[in-house]
């Protein structure tokens, strides 16, 4: 879904030592396999090559991801759980849209991997570019982030079941986010540097997700749940 990077010392802040030493395996298991893939293209690496150069079995690989695309895209879980949270703290009279433009600024402005900006991106968006099943995975994620975006603020505005609305919202919000991410790596793909384009970056998220939610508030998406919020 985004560029693979190593995970923050921080991140294991609580955790068990059973968890952390999890957490550890899936991390060496993820970066052994982003090397491998960057060098040498994802179709043409076997995940019994992956867990091999990892010094793990290949079950233990599966343990850890479903399947083979997702030793490369790792941060879908991540962005769902994001995205889902973010809208969940929805204020009263916002759009979805909103949250997510917070979140969204907020991850540019660390380069996240799934701020849409850096400059180690267009390598790893070579290689998902380079494979069918990457391309196709990373459709499936799409849907996954429009699933999650719509439950969320279906729950927190008390939509009523089968309402559009919220699969509505959660598609026009997943786009704008997409667009602009898309639209930001054509530039870093074509060579421009991560520092040169951050601004227009954050530019062009506030132009975005403020006609967003123009649109988003000429649906009357919030008024009729916001009400009946805590």
């Amino acid at each position: 879904m985004a560029p693979h990077h190593t995970t923050a010392a921080g991140d294991d802040d609580g955790l068990s030592l059973r968890e952390r030493k999890k957490r550890q395996t899936r991390q060496r298991i993820s970066d052994v396999a982003t090397r491998l893939f960057a060098a040498r293209g994802f179709d043409k690496v076997t995940v019994a090559e992956v867990a091999a150069a990892a010094d793990v079995s290949t079950m233990t690989v599966f343990n850890h991801f479903a399947r083979k695309e997702d030793l490369f895209l790792d941060r879908i879980p991540e962005a769902l759980g994001l995205f889902a949270g973010a809208v969940r703290e929805l204020r009263p009279g916002e759009t979805a849209a909103a949250p997510v433009r917070r979140l969204f600024l907020g991850l540019a402005e660390a380069r996240h991997p799934l701020g849409g900006v850096g400059d180690t991106f267009p390598a790893f968006w070579r290689v998902v570019l380079d494979s069918p099943a990457l391309r196709a995975r990373v459709r499936e994620a799409v849907e996954e982030l429009e699933n999650a975006v719509a439950q969320a603020f279906a729950e927190t505005t008390g939509a009523r079941p089968g309402d559009p609305v919220p699969r509505l919202t959660a598609a026009l919000t997943v786009t704008a986010y997409r667009t602009v991410c898309a639209t930001t790596m054509a530039r870093l793909l074509a060579g421009e540097r991560a520092d040169d384009v951050a601004p227009g970056h954050r530019a062009l998220i506030e132009r975005t997700f403020g006609a967003l939610e123009e649109a988003l508030r000429a649906l009357g998406d919030p008024e009729e749940g916001a009400a009946g919020r805590p």
